[in-house]
Order: C-alpha cells, then structure tokens, then sequence
C-alpha cells in the first residue's frame, strides 16, 4: 500500500511538473526497512530461526577457517576445504539461515561472485555475505531456507586459491567494503554468531 502511494506520488509530480514547474508534491518515503518488513510480513515463513555453517552443512565438516574475523584485521571468516589448495573449488555453499536475497552478482576486483542475504531474527536484521564464488544458484529477489546451496566456492577468477570469504552484518546498508579494516563497526564475528544462534 505504501509503495502503491510512493509510485501514485512520482507519477503525479512527474506529471504535474510537464505542466506547473512551481507546484510541489509530497512524496511519503519508503525506507529499505520498511520494504523489508513488508517482505518479511508477507513471507513469514523466511524468517530466520538458527543458523548453520555455510560449509559442511550444517556445522563445518571437512571445513576449517583459515583466517579468523580480526585476524590481520579481517572482516569475516576465510573457509578452506582440509585437503587445501583448490581441492574446495565448486564444493556447495549453502545460506547460513533463512533470508531474502538482495544481491547477486560478479563485482570483479578482489571479490568476484558476491551473494547478500538479509536474515530477520529475533525482531533484528542480519546480513550475510558470500564472496569469491566460482558459481550463483540464487538471485536478488529469491527467498532461502537454510541450508538452501546458493552457489559454489571459487578463486575470485583465479586471484586466490578457492575458499569462502563469508561475512556477517548488523549495520545493513553498508558498501561491499574492503574485506580488512581495523575499524570493525557493523560487522560481526561469524563463527561466535552461528554459534551463539
């Protein structure tokens, strides 16, 4: 309803200005927190319960984590199959809980294939990301269940050898971003969140 009156209001001042350029209407704004509660409200069987590993469903066998969340200041988790160097390349990539997929596509540079979900949990919003994928199974739009496979894990186009770079965010809205930062505001430890939930 309230996006039916954002898209009745641009219509209207589109038109109106063809005409009288001093006429002004207002346009009640949309928040993405609203389009997401709205998703959410109607798709209620998406929302988030628990979450699991993304590897090794559901807890990571056959997996480790190369690098941890804060190590040399990194912002996620690196997971390498055991057998290690590419051995994990194509192994499935399964979302780490139910969610909304709001991004899904190649970036190039150093992240190659990245996948956004959005989790509702517990009245909050999680965003989890999926980076250097050699395939996608999903597309912005899509809903997922956990433990839904939504791609393969690759080299970023060969810059890396094959693993996961996965992410989790409590600050939706945020740039792709560097992957390493010391300043960590917005981004969560990965393995204490699943964990934890």
């Amino acid at each position: 309803m309230v996006l039916a009156l954002f898209m009745l209001s641009c219509k209207t001042e589109h038109k109106n200005a063809k005409h009288d350029t001093t006429e002004t209407v207002s346009q009640p704004k949309v928040s993405k927190f609203q389009h997401y509660d709205s998703l959410f409200m109607n798709h209620s069987e998406f929302i988030a319960d628990e979450f699991d590993f993304p590897v090794g469903k559901p807890n990571a066998k056959g997996y480790y984590n190369a690098q941890k969340f804060g190590e040399n200041y990194h912002l996620g988790d690196d997971w390498n199959g055991t057998g290690g160097g590419n051995t994990d390349l194509g192994d499935p990539i399964y979302a780490i809980g139910n969610g909304y997929v709001d991004f899904s596509q190649d970036i190039g540079g150093g992240w190659g294939n990245v996948i956004r979900i959005i989790h509702k949990f517990d009245d909050r919003y999680y965003e989890s990301i999926y980076a250097h994928c050699d395939s996608v199974m999903v597309h912005a739009g899509m809903f997922v269940e956990k433990g839904k496979q939504i791609g393969t894990i690759g080299t970023a186009d060969g810059q890396y050898l094959a693993h996961l770079h996965l992410e989790v965010r409590d600050s939706l809205f945020m740039n792709i971003g560097p992957g390493y930062s010391e300043n960590t505001e917005g981004y969560l430890d990965p393995t204490t969140f699943i964990n934890q939930y």
